[in-house]
């Protein structure tokens, strides 16, 4: 059977789209006149992508499915797969519990590639937005070992874990972007209504101003005059820069900035660092090949410095070397996870120290963002407080200068 994509009518003249598995347009068809529905267009899904020329159809190339959804329907597979459920009835019976449309069809279409004879990695091949080449790489070598159930419970753990680290990085950056945002409202707000109401007495009475008075108007000329301006040229000129990253040498020189830069720099190497040991314990517990698996693991990471730096030791790897000293000469990985690394190749358990070494790493991210979580807010008040007193003592000094005067 294959999966059809359809668009028909109720008896009420409302568009209704949706997914059904049948063995012709025909079948399909009739099945919707059967539910009182008027077919409008019926359709393969399989027929549309190939005459479409791409490997997904166009909406489900666009698809991206969230961590916490990918992670649901691995462990779903997972557990019918142990349930002894053939492979083709379990993608079928996920897609039926499924509610969101365009993970249906993917999981349809994903289940018509399997009743054709394909594997289910070439299946999920067919959208590589959604499957990785780590989440393919692994199912590949479980159908191939015989535990499937096992690779997959593994990919939902592993996906719940990177969510969860998501999270961790989102949380940590929520605070500092509203308060900043905030400062900045407030002493435009000041400086652009405020300020100049408040002073617009003193100009009139020629009175001489303080030098801060005087810099604080000349401040709230320019922003009432040029302050859209001056952020439309900010807007314009980051996502200028943003535009220019795209080009790879630029990138790289970027990323290799940051990766050397004060605190950030080793925030993101410990980050980084945990994605590649634990996406290398995984493969390697899955019983890809190592060379494959350090590809893999240095593809996932965020930073291009650091990839280039794996795909090198990689060639080290496969030259003889070991991971630890190939890995160790790139100069990015912390000691203590190399010397576990070490260990884990001189004993024989190198998943068991990757997994140890990525929770070590892990460990040190959430202490690193707790610190400076903890540094940032009272930081960021500080600074907002030292603005709003500069700004009210600027206007103040000029009425103890007129008092003083009077008396």
């Amino acid at each position: 059977m294959a999966a059809f994509e359809y668009v028909a009518l109720d008896t009420k003249g409302k568009q209704i789209k949706g997914v059904m598995e049948g063995d012709t347009p025909r079948q399909i068809r009739q099945l919707l006149k059967e539910k009182n529905l008027i077919p409008i267009d019926v359709e393969s899904i399989n027929k549309r992508d190939k005459s479409s020329g791409t490997s997904t159809k166009a909406g489900v190339s666009k698809l991206k499915i969230g961590a916490a959804d990918l992670a649901l329907i691995t462990r779903q597979i997972a557990t019918l797969i142990r349930a002894a459920i053939p492979v083709e009835e379990t993608i079928k019976a996920v897609a039926e519990q499924c509610e969101k449309t365009k993970q249906k069809t993917m999981l349809l279409g994903i289940r018509a590639r399997v009743v054709e004879g394909h594997s289910l990695a070439d299946a999920l091949s067919e959208y590589p937005r959604v499957f990785s080449e780590l989440y393919r790489s692994m199912v590949a070598a479980g159908e191939k070992s015989g535990h499937l159930e096992l690779v997959l419970e593994r990919l939902a753990e592993y996906t719940e874990s990177r969510q969860a680290i998501s999270q961790k990085i989102t949380g940590a950056l929520v605070y500092p972007v509203i308060l900043s945002v905030v400062s900045i409202g407030i002493v435009g707000f000041l400086l652009g209504s405020v300020v100049p109401e408040i002073t617009k007495s003193f100009t009139k009475s020629g009175q001489e101003l303080p030098w801060l008075t005087e810099a604080l108007l000349s401040l709230s000329d320019y922003v009432q005059s040029w302050g859209v301006l001056t952020f439309i040229i900010i807007f314009a000129m980051v996502s200028g820069f943003k535009y220019l990253l795209r080009t790879p040498s630029l990138r790289l020189k970027w990323d290799k900035w940051k990766i050397n830069a004060w605190i950030i720099g080793k925030v993101i190497r410990g980050l980084n660092a945990a994605r590649f040991a634990r996406t290398l314990a995984i493969l390697n517990a899955s019983s890809v090949p190592l060379l494959e698996g350090l590809k893999i693991a240095g593809d996932v990471m965020t930073n291009a410095e650091l990839k280039v730096a794996v795909a090198e030791a990689a060639t080290r790897v496969s030259e003889g070397s070991g991971i630890k000293v190939s890995l160790q000469q790139c100069g990015y990985f912390p000691p203590m996870m190399l010397h576990m690394i070490a260990s884990g190749e001189s004993s024989g358990q190198l998943e068991e120290m990757l997994d140890r070494a990525a929770d070590n790493q892990e460990v040190q991210f959430d202490n690193m963002v707790s610190v400076m979580m903890d540094l940032i807010g009272p930081i960021m008040i500080l600074i907002m407080g030292a603005f709003v007193f500069m700004i009210v003592l600027a206007i103040m000094l000029p009425v103890f200068e007129l008092s003083n005067t009077l008396t």
